[in-house]
């Protein structure tokens, strides 16, 4: 199964400079033991010690933020675009 994953410019420095991914995964958890075997260093960007995101860090699956879904529960299928978007914040 192969899920096309779009890296933010902050974390592509543990990705090579590619701005997009293929990993596999049939959750978002496992989408994240993906990718820190393809790219070591990133998973400790993305969730904190307990696994889960990080506080400003949005996920979405088809434009769908995981929160409204199962978290990193959340299911994958073949041909899924997740998206990773750093929350912004100002005034």
């Amino acid at each position: 199964m192969s899920v096309t994953v779009l890296v933010p410019t902050a974390l592509q420095k543990f990705t090579n400079n590619q701005a997009t991914l293929e990993c596999s995964g049939s959750t978002i958890a496992e989408l994240f033991d993906s990718l820190e075997q393809s790219c070591p260093g990133i998973k400790a960007r993305l969730c904190d010690e307990a696994g889960a995101p990080r506080r400003f860090l949005n996920l979405y699956v088809n434009s769908e933020d995981i929160r409204f879904l199962d978290g990193t529960a959340t299911l994958l299928k073949d041909g899924d675009e997740v998206s990773i978007v750093p929350a912004v914040a100002g005034g």
